[in-house]
């Protein structure tokens, strides 16, 4: 696995990553410390599969934020809490925002304004962090020319190009749901298509382990170092 043993592993995020997380700090296995979703999935795979990794897992995703939001509380929350690794999940509210009309861009095209802050953010923390996943927004809908997924779809290539051009590991979330929802309803997992339920946050906490390079047969062996 990626991840190195005794890191500290921080998630932020808007409602997709909160979850009802525990309050300032999301912290600890017991009472929904790291909320309901992913982000708990994510630290029950890893405690019950490396836990001689000692994987620190703190969740700090706080519902409707958009970019900005994350720009006003980046040091406290962020930078303050020096994670050896950091995963970012952004975009589903900037995208709203913009649809309801709400976004007051000053002539500025939305989706270049949500780059270069997620860029700047980027860009401050990567060089004290061992590890960055940049995590796409997405919209359970089936046709990509639909309004909303196809301005979903756009904001999700411009975390690609932040991802790229940091070196960091991207998640495709977007196409992690594409194959179930053709399949799937996708009311049976969001009845908005993005407040996700458990088995929607599987497939997220599935694509996030994937990219660590996480091993669901790993063996632990009594007394013995593993990989």
């Amino acid at each position: 696995m990626l991840i190195q043993p005794n890191s500290r592993l921080l998630f932020i995020g808007d409602s997709i990553t909160d979850c009802g997380r525990k309050r300032p700090i999301g912290s600890g296995s017991f009472d929904q410390a790291l909320g309901n979703g992913y982000v708990s999935l994510v630290d029950a795979a890893l405690t019950a599969l490396y836990p001689d990794y000692a994987i620190d897992t703190i969740n700090m995703g706080i519902s409707g934020d958009t970019v900005h939001d994350l720009k006003y509380r980046w040091k406290r929350d962020t930078l303050d809490l020096k994670p050896d690794w950091l995963s970012i999940l952004i975009g589903i509210n900037d995208v709203w925002q913009h649809i309801n009309q709400l976004w007051q861009s000053a002539g500025q095209d939305p989706v270049d304004r949500f780059a270069e802050t997620l860029d700047d953010l980027v860009g401050q923390v990567r060089p004290g962090v061992k590890g960055l996943i940049l995590m796409t927004p997405y919209y359970l809908e089936p046709d990509p020319l639909e309004p909303m997924r196809a301005m979903m779809d756009q904001f999700g290539a411009a975390v690609g190009e932040v991802a790229a051009r940091h070196q960091a590991m991207l998640v495709d979330s977007q196409a992690d749901f594409n194959p179930l929802i053709d399949i799937v309803d996708p009311n049976q997992l969001a009845m908005d298509r993005v407040h996700i339920n458990l088995a929607g946050h599987m497939v997220l906490a599935r694509a996030f382990l994937r990219e660590i390079g996480f091993t669901w047969d790993r063996k632990l062996k009594w007394g013995s170092d593993s990989d």
